[in-house]
């Protein structure tokens, strides 16, 4: 099968592209390589693969329709992961036209590649955000996810609505796949366990939002990408997954954690919570485990042993 992996330089992107070439597809990486953080961060990702038979890098961007009709003429697509995105939420406080831009309209011009070439099978992947500050946990893809509270998790949202229109309207299969907070080798430099492993590391002050009561549910990424492959193989119909640990770890459980196999103490500088912020992540992936066979294997502190050394620190 060719599947289009877009996002597919990135953090979950390049790890999935990986997967399935050895499970024998051919994979067409489609990546714009921004520099929402350093692009030769994701070059090195996909270097390893660059030179496969297997594997074909579109460099461009999923909101230029032109070279959309490219991917699509160049290649005859059976099915599309859509892991590219604006991420993060502090960020899309700050420039909220960007996601809308990048998240929306990049998602409902790719839904209009697909309907022009025929190509009716996609994963989207959304996120936890979209549950807001959810006073039910662990959260269900049930619940009520009307009220979000960031730019981002509003264009995660509305991708959702947008893929449910696309079933509705061209009987396309869908999957929309809720990723909770994940981590592992190659994760995005931004992100608090990467940022947090280097200062440490390097005796730096670290800024801890809140009272490091706050709670993640962590998600090893060879976890989530085993939910990717499980959601290809059973895909049909409109469907919501959440593809989490089922597990919560603390801010403060998740730094003493880094401290234990760094076996250095954190400076910390205390800060209030941020705008956007949510209180708690906690996935039930019964529908997961029912559906796809999905099951989450990998410890949250094996997970961080595997990140430090990926690091090499």
């Amino acid at each position: 099968m060719k599947v289009l992996v877009t996002g597919g330089a990135g953090f979950i992107g390049s790890h999935s592209c990986e997967k399935l070439i050895e499970l024998g597809h051919q994979v067409v990486c489609l990546d714009n390589f921004n520099d929402y953080y350093n692009p030769d961060i994701k070059r090195k990702n996909i270097s390893s693969l660059s030179a496969g038979s297997n594997f074909h890098l579109m460099e461009g961007d999923i909101r230029d329709k032109a070279f959309l009709d490219t991917v699509f003429t160049q290649h005859k697509i059976a099915l599309v992961i859509h892991l590219a995105a604006m991420a993060g939420v502090r960020p899309s406080i700050a420039d909220p036209e960007l996601y809308y831009d990048v998240n929306v309209n990049g998602t409902l011009f790719l839904l209009e590649s697909m309907k022009k070439y025929d190509v009716t099978k996609l994963l989207f992947a959304s996120s936890s955000s979209v549950y807001g500050n959810n006073k039910k946990v662990p959260f269900s893809e049930t619940d009520n996810v009307d009220f979000p509270i960031s730019p981002y998790a509003a264009s995660k949202k509305a991708g959702e609505l947008l893929c449910h229109t696309y079933h509705h309207l061209y009987r396309f299969d869908i999957s929309c796949l809720r990723f909770f907070t994940v981590y592992g080798p190659r994760q995005r430099p931004d992100l608090a366990i990467h940022k947090f492993t280097n200062a440490i590391a390097a005796g730096k002050t670290i800024d801890m939002y809140g009272d490091g009561s706050t709670a993640r549910d962590y998600t090893y990424i060879d976890d989530i990408v085993s939910g990717i492959i499980a959601a290809m193989n059973h895909i049909g119909g409109y469907e919501i997954f959440n593809l989490g640990e089922s597990q919560t770890i603390s801010l403060s459980e998740m730094i003493v954690t880094i401290e234990k196999h760094l076996d250095k103490k954190a400076n910390k500088n205390y800060m209030p919570m941020q705008p956007g912020d949510v209180n708690i992540t906690w996935a039930n992936v019964s529908k997961a485990k029912m559906s796809l066979g999905y099951n989450p294997q990998k410890d949250f502190d094996d997970g961080i042993v595997e990140f430090i050394k990926w690091k090499q620190l």
